[in-house]
């Protein structure tokens, strides 16, 4: 179920033209959550388009949203999913924070299934 989980917020940041999604397996790295998903946007209300479309697939799903945070700035929306933490990002917050980087022993999930080339 988890898996479907992340599934549902790639496809949904995948509608609303969220680019470089990627996935992390968080499982061996932390104890904190199963998935990291990142995704970048152009603008606040790409992040703010995205952020609500992952909110309302996974509401739609019966998943439940523990918290949402920066939502109103939309630099950096943290969306909490419990065994999957969503990240949705402007460019430039996306590449200061690099979180890829910081977690680069977890290994990446491939979601290219999920995602139009």
């Amino acid at each position: 179920m988890v898996k479907k989980i992340l599934e549902i917020a790639v496809k949904a940041a995948e509608s609303k033209r969220g680019e470089d999604i990627v996935a992390l397996d968080m499982e061996k790295v932390s104890l904190i959550t199963d998935y990291f998903m990142i995704v970048d946007a152009a603008s606040t209300r790409q992040v703010q388009a995205i952020a609500d479309s992952v909110e309302e697939a996974v509401e739609a799903a019966g998943i439940e949203i523990k918290r949402i945070e920066g939502y109103s700035a939309a630099r950096w929306v943290l969306i909490d999913l419990g065994d999957v933490m969503v990240h949705v990002f402007q460019k430039d917050d996306r590449s200061y924070y690099n979180l890829e980087k910081l977690w680069v022993e977890a290994p990446m999930v491939d979601v290219s299934d999920w995602v139009e080339a």
